[in-house]
């Protein structure tokens, strides 16, 4: 069939048998087909089709499930004529109703044929009877299709193709049972973990380890937090996990057994933790003092030091961030300046004009510009609607926000969006006010973050094994605890690490984090070193109170919008001149850090700047560098008391 051209066969094996008559299949009806497994873009078929037909298979638009169809005439005759009725006679099917358009449940004939959504699988049974038959049974069902028999093999082919778009696993007391989990698109994955409903659940229904579900399918990471509420406690850890996990995340198994020298690192002596104390937000007055008369910025490692330090005022941050986040180049002119923003003005609404050109009729056949959109809206209308810039129906706001969503499809097609996107552009369309602007600062954001929404996720893979790695050498005993509690893995950091701690701080506070980790200071991977702060905060109680799995996560989840911001960047600054102070760090430990991207062999001009000098530290510097070299680089410059 033509159709047949826009289907990829994962599966196809020929004489396979139904036994009509009987579910349990007896010899007096048998009839021979072709069992296919097919993979549409927008799901997964299981398909029979009996050898002596050529019926054809059709659907609704948005049916779930395939039926035989018998539209013309001669095709009735045809199918009537033929003696393979079977005892599945009415598949579940979904159809539009006429009048909301709305999905609404509707049964057909069936004749020998069938096609089913692998997603509406509920269990397949595995059955000897001289050879191996399997029984599918429905999830939302009363009657399913008949057995498939596999007389001349193939049986174990059939469920190995079907593994890779679904979890299948032993039912809980009988082996021969296998249920079906289907994998999550990575958009669910992320609707699932970014919704905070989701661990109001936390006491109800968990897995001893959430990485069981990592086992199949690219939803290996992104899936494991939403499975931890929706499977049943009784399901039991395979026993070749700890071996196939290190194929999950390369590296992991750093956390399963212990490497060459790796005990080294966690008997460490990192010595007392360092206080430091951070300053005011840079003014606008001390910024334009680093401005040549030609626009060019100077001294910038002394400047990014500055807003590592106490950050940016409010008024500042339209135009520092552009600086920060890569989207003008630091040495660039005014003149300069200008001539990129016409020419990003022009490049922006050229993209923009291609979504908004695309006709309803193109539109039906791009299923994934659709999808986009949809998700786009869907998102777009829950993101930060307590907040002024969103709030209130028709906000101007939020058509931005749509708008540059969708923008960015055009821009980046191999991503397109994915949900916890919109959290990451909200902050800056925010303070940006402006949308070509903020559509280029989160390009430039977004060229940061891109590994954490790909596909294969392998920025947050890396990141969760880094963050293990650091929080083993800063308190291994608290680590131990988490690893008994089947916690190990941190993967209650993982919407930390996704959107930035977007959803843990409040909106203000989320302005003051991400200027501070854009000036690249005191080190890569400045984050993690935030996360290392909120659980050194937090470990005495998860501890002392000794929380098992779900309490952790629960505590963890209610920290949100409880933690001090100032309190958190302090902790872990001195958290990284702790570990920097050792001169033995292990190379896995500088690896994460990278090298000191501080000042070097700049000299502090801050006697230039006495404006810039807090006034509650008179031996400080306007940078916070000590004058007793207490931080990597100590200030050159005068001291004004």
């Amino acid at each position: 069939m033509a159709a047949d051209s826009l289907l990829k066969v994962v599966f196809e094996h020929e004489g396979v048998f139904i036994h009509p008559a009987s579910d349990g299949g007896g010899p007096d009806a048998l009839v021979s087909g072709c069992l296919r497994v097919v993979d549409k873009e927008s799901e997964v078929l299981v398909e029979f089709r009996p050898e002596d037909t050529s019926s054809m298979l059709c659907a609704g638009k948005d049916s779930s499930s395939v039926m035989e169809g018998d539209q013309v005439s001669g095709q009735k005759a045809l199918l009537d004529s033929q003696s393979i009725e079977t005892d599945w006679d009415m598949v579940h099917a979904v159809k539009k109703s006429p009048a909301e358009g709305s999905l609404t449940p509707c049964r057909e004939k069936s004749r020998g044929a069938f096609s089913l959504a692998v997603g509406d699988l509920r269990s397949i049974s595995v059955k000897e009877e001289g050879w191996t038959f399997l029984v599918l049974k429905l999830k939302e069902s009363c009657s399913s299709p008949p057995a498939l028999h596999f007389h001349q093999g193939g049986s174990r082919e059939f469920l190995d193709s079907l593994g890779r778009f679904a979890l299948l696993r032993q039912a809980p007391g009988d082996p021969s049972c296998l249920l079906l989990s289907p994998l999550r698109t990575l958009s669910q994955s992320f609707e699932n973990l970014l919704d905070d409903n989701n661990y109001g659940l936390v006491q109800q229904k968990f897995r001893k380890d959430p990485y069981v579900t990592t086992l199949g399918g690219f939803s290996k990471v992104t899936n494991y937090i939403f499975d931890a509420f929706r499977v049943t406690e009784e399901q039991l850890r395979p026993p070749e996990e700890a071996e196939l996990l290190g194929e999950v995340i390369p590296g992991l198994d750093i956390n399963q057994q212990e490497e060459p020298g790796f005990e080294v690192i966690t008997r460490i002596d990192l010595g007392a933790r360092p206080e430091v104390t951070r300053a005011g937000p840079l003014s606008s007055e001390a910024w334009s003092r680093h401005q040549d008369p030609e626009g060019r910025m100077t001294n910038v490692p002394l400047l990014k030091q500055v807003i590592f330090k106490g950050g940016l005022c409010h008024a500042l941050r339209k135009e520092a961030w552009k600086f920060l986040l890569g989207c003008v180049p630091w040495d660039s002119t005014l003149e300069d300046r200008k001539g990129l923003q016409r020419t990003r003005t022009d490049e922006y609404f050229r993209m923009k004009l291609q979504w908004k050109s695309v006709s309803a009729e193109q539109e039906r056949r791009n299923s994934r510009l659709r999808d986009s959109r949809s998700l786009i809206e869907k998102d777009v209308n829950r993101t930060d609607r307590s907040n002024r810039f969103y709030e209130g129906p028709d906000n101007p706001g939020l058509v931005l926000l749509h708008d540059i969503l969708m923008t960015y499809c055009m821009w980046d097609f191999d991503l397109g969006y994915v949900q916890g996107m919109s959290d990451l552009l909200s902050p800056i369309l925010y303070v940006m006010e402006n949308e070509v602007d903020a559509f280029w600062c989160f390009v430039s954001f977004m060229d940061q973050m891109r590994q954490n929404f790909e596909e294969q996720m392998q920025g947050m893979k890396t990141q969760l094994i880094q963050l293990s790695t650091l929080l083993r050498l800063l308190d291994l005993s608290f680590w131990n605890y988490l690893e008994s509690q089947d916690s190990g893995f941190l993967y209650f950091c993982f919407r930390w690490l996704l959107i930035r701690f977007k959803r843990e701080l409040s909106f203000q506070d989320v302005l003051r984090l991400w200027e501070v980790m854009w000036t690249g200071l005191p080190c890569d991977n400045f984050h993690l070193l935030i996360c290392c702060a909120i659980l050194d905060s937090e470990k005495k109680k998860i501890m002392e109170e000794n929380y098992g799995f779900n309490e952790i996560l629960k505590h963890i989840n209610e920290l949100s919008m409880k933690l001090d911001i100032e309190d958190i960047l302090q902790k872990a600054e001195g958290i990284w001149e702790q570990i920097t102070s050792r001169k033995d760090l292990p190379q896995s430990i500088s690896g994460i850090l990278g090298p000191d991207p501080g000042l070097d062999s700049e000299v502090c001009d801050c006697a230039a700047s006495p404006s810039l000098r807090p006034p509650q530290r008179p031996d400080a510097c306007s940078n916070g560098l000590s004058r007793g070299g207490g931080a990597p680089q100590s200030c050159r410059g005068a001291f004004i008391s």
